[in-house]
């Protein structure tokens, strides 16, 4: 088993419980690791054999620009999205964070963590 990992993923999106979030829009940050077995890649240099970096991209990006309004669900959705793209995905960590949320006062970020299979069982 080896980990792939894309860290620091921004995106201005309009997700948010609020009417104004939905409108203004929020800087989000995204950190993923996914555990997987790419032990052919290793031994054959061959992008299939893998996760491929750009497709996950796509994959989380296409997500983003969907809008929803919490948090947990939108790291569900593109959970969902990875584990659809790559079934043999054995782990994934996801932590999804909302930057200077609405909550009237000053908070760097809210956050959530979502990890696969734990938070399914």
């Amino acid at each position: 088993m080896g980990k792939v990992a894309l860290e620091g993923i921004e995106f201005h999106a309009y997700h948010g419980a609020y009417p104004e979030e939905s409108i203004l829009g929020n800087r989000f940050t995204l950190d993923l690791e996914l555990e997987t077995d790419f032990k052919e890649a290793m031994l054959h240099d061959e992008l299939s054999a893998t996760v491929d970096y750009s497709k996950l991209y796509k994959i989380i990006k296409a997500r983003m620009d969907v809008k929803v309004k919490l948090l947990e669900h939108l790291g569900h959705m593109i959970v969902s999205d990875i584990l659809e793209a790559y079934p043999k995905t054995k782990q994934i960590r996801l932590t999804l964070k909302k930057h200077g949320p609405a909550l009237g006062g000053l908070v760097k970020y809210s956050a959530v963590q979502i990890q696969y299979p734990e938070d399914y069982a």
